[in-house]
């Protein structure tokens, strides 16, 4: 950045005193270096060691995300807002500041969200697996029959489910949403240069995502559709 910065004014004076040959070799190497800054970049931010240590996966606090707040996403849009400018031919940079963005992001949150997203999905799956196997054994309820598990069902999806469950899935689906737009913004500011190994990767990270969030939603239609016999046998049901 530094001789992106300083080398058309050399390149101007090199003209002025008439080193045409040193100038255009200057230019030549200041052309190369604005054709490599994206991938200089990346090198520095998405594939480089602080980027690697935010995806790393740690073991999610019991109460994960109340704790994170929101100084990480500034941190994430204020790298942004560096490469940005950057990126648009504004090569001032303060080393130092960079630094310590980068530190900040090191110590995120990004693979223990994905880790918390895993083992709710692995949970919810797994009672979902209890709940289709009562189901193919026929229905929970019938005309007139309503036996005690419906309502030893509908007590642990209040308590459960609807009161603990849920609420955490929600926050950890809002924490996703806050999390990975800052991420993909850069992703999407450095497109050109993204390596191949790591577009497979960032198409792995973002299904597992998708495929992990989507779990809450799974568990609730299994939920209705055990639910669904008694609703319609209760009275006024249909």
């Amino acid at each position: 950045l530094e001789f992106l910065l300083l080398a058309p004014e050399c390149i101007a004076y090199q003209r002025r005193t008439g080193e045409e040959a040193l100038a255009v070799t200057l230019e030549e190497s200041w052309e190369l270096k604005r054709e490599q800054l994206p991938a200089q970049i990346f090198n520095a931010t998405l594939g480089g060691s602080e980027y690697r240590a935010f995806w790393r996966t740690g073991a999610p606090a019991a109460d994960y995300p109340a704790a994170t707040g929101s100084a990480l996403i500034t941190t994430l849009e204020e790298l942004n807002g560096h490469a940005r400018r950057w990126l648009q031919g504004d090569f001032t940079a303060d080393n130092q500041g960079v630094e310590l963005l980068l530190g900040k992001i090191a110590g995120g949150d990004g693979g223990t969200l994905l880790r918390a997203l895993a083992a709710q999905a692995g949970a919810l799956a797994a009672a979902d697996r209890i709940l289709v196997a009562r189901m193919a054994g026929g229905p929970l309820c019938g005309p007139g029959r309503r036996p005690p598990a419906a309502d030893i069902l509908d007590n642990v999806v209040r308590r459960f489910f609807i009161g603990a469950i849920q609420p955490r899935a929600a926050a950890l689906n809002r924490r996703y949403h806050e999390l990975l737009p800052p991420v993909t913004e850069l992703e999407r500011l450095l497109d050109p240069a993204l390596p191949a190994a790591y577009r497979a990767w960032r198409r792995q990270r973002d299904a597992q995502f998708a495929m992990l969030a989507e779990a809450p939603r799974r568990h609730v239609q299994t939920l209705l559709a055990i639910q669904e016999p008694c609703n319609r046998s209760a009275p006024g049901g249909r």
